[in-house]
C-alpha cells in the first residue's frame, strides 16, 4: 500500500499540515523540521502527489512545447535548452512533435489543456489555428508570428541572410542561388530570404530562388537541389537557408561531380552543435540557441505570473558567421 501524508507525518513526530508546507515550501519551517520529514519520505520511499499539488497551488508546474520536429537538429539542440532551464525552473515539459500538421497540433492543444499546462511555447507554422490568445494561455512563438498579441523570439534573421549572401559576394561569386522553404509562410525566418533578394538587388543580380516543399523530407530536397544542377548549371553559389539544406546541396555537388568552395561555395544557416560536429568544414550563419531558449522561457514566466506588458513582442538576438572551408 502506497504511503500516506499522514504516514510521512507519523515518522517524522509531525502534524500532517507540517508535512504538506515542507511539500509545498510554504511558510517558516526549520531546516531540522524539514530534514525530518525529508528523512520520512526517504524511508517509505513517499512521493508527493504532483495533481493534489498543483491543485493547492493552482499551478500545474507544466510547460507545453509544440515543435514541428526534435530530428531536426536546430529544434532538437532548442528542446535540449528548453527542457534544462524549465528544469532549473521547477517545470517539467510535454514534447509535441506536430510535424506542422494542422489536425496534430490541434489534438496537442487539447492534451496541453487537459493537462492544465502553466504556458506553451510553440515553434510550428500555423498561424491563427490555435486561437492561443483566446484561451488566456501564456504563450511565446520561437521563429513564427502567431497572432498580434503572442510574443515572438527569434535569431536576427535579417542580418544573417545579409552576412551570408555579402559573403558570397565578396567571394566573387557571380551566379548565387537561395534554397529555401515554400514561401507564402509569413515568418521571421522569411527575412532570410529577404536579405538575400536584397542584397542580389542591390548589386544587380537577379535573385534565383528555389522553393523544398516538405522542408523535413529528405527525398523533397535532393528533388528540388537535382533540379538547380539542371537548370542552373552556372551556379556558382548557394545560400541554404538551414544547414541541413546545405548539407544535402554538398552531397548533390559531389554526386554531380562539382567541386566546393572552388567552383560552388556554400552558406548554411543555424549552426547547431550536431552539424558543426558531423559537418565542421561547412560555412554558416550559427544561432543564438540557447540565448534563444533563455529568453523565450524568462518571457513565458513574467506572462505566467500576469506580467503582460513587461517585454518586447519581438526580440531579435544576435547570429555569428562561422567560416569554415565551403565558402
Amino acid at each position: 500500500m502506497k504511503p500516506k501524508v499522514e504516514d510521512v507525518a507519523k515518522l517524522a513526530g509531525v502534524s500532517p499540515t507540517t508535512v504538506s508546507r515542507v511539500l509545498n515550501n510554504r511558510g517558516y519551517i526549520s531546516n531540522e523540521t524539514r530534514e525530518k520529514v525529508q528523512k520520512a519520505m526517504n524511508d517509505l520511499n513517499y512521493f508527493p502527489n504532483d495533481v493534489a499539488r498543483s491543485l493547492f497551488n493552482k499551478r500545474s508546474n507544466l510547460i507545453g512545447l509544440i515543435l514541428p520536429t526534435t530530428t531536426n537538429p536546430f529544434f532538437g539542440e532548442l528542446t535540449f535548452h528548453l527542457e534544462n532551464i524549465c528544469a532549473s525552473q521547477g517545470y517539467k515539459v510535454l514534447l509535441c512533435n506536430s510535424l506542422n500538421q494542422i489536425d496534430k497540433e490541434e489534438k496537442y492543444l487539447e492534451m496541453l489543456l487537459r493537462n492544465q499546462v502553466d504556458g506553451i511555447i510553440v515553434g510550428t507554422h500555423n498561424r491563427g489555428i490555435l486561437d492561443y490568445h483566446k484561451r488566456n494561455l501564456a504563450v511565446v512563438a520561437i521563429d513564427r508570428y502567431l497572432s498580434e498579441t503572442i510574443p515572438v523570439v527569434s535569431s536576427d534573421n535579417y542580418e544573417g541572410g545579409k552576412i551570408a549572401a555579402d559573403l558570397l559576394l565578396l567571394k566573387g561569386c557571380k551566379h548565387i542561388i537561395l534554397i529555401d522553404g515554400v514561401g507564402e509562410l509569413e515568418t521571421p525566418a522569411r527575412l532570410r530570404r529577404k536579405a538575400y533578394i536584397d542584397m542580389m538587388e542591390k548589386h544587380g543580380r537577379v535573385p534565383i530562388v528555389y522553393e523544398i516543399p516538405e522542408v523535413f523530407d529528405q527525398k523533397s530536397q535532393q528533388e528540388v537541389i537535382s533540379k538547380i544542377f539542371q537548370e542552373c548549371p552556372e551556379v556558382d553559389g548557394v545560400f541554404a537557408t538551414n544547414d541541413l539544406f546545405a548539407a544535402s546541396f554538398l552531397n548533390e555537388a559531389k554526386r554531380h561531380g562539382k567541386d566546393v568552395p572552388s567552383q560552388i561555395k556554400v552558406v548554411g544557416y543555424d549552426g547547431t552543435e550536431t552539424v558543426q560536429t558531423l559537418l565542421p568544414e561547412l560555412t554558416t550563419i550559427q544561432q543564438p540557441i540557447a540565448s534563444i531558449a533563455k529568453t523565450a522561457i524568462d518571457i513565458l514566466l513574467k506572462e505566467i505570473e500576469g506580467e503582460f506588458s513587461d517585454f518586447s513582442l519581438e526580440t531579435r538576438l544576435p547570429v555569428k558567421l562561422i567560416e569554415g572551408t565551403t565558402a
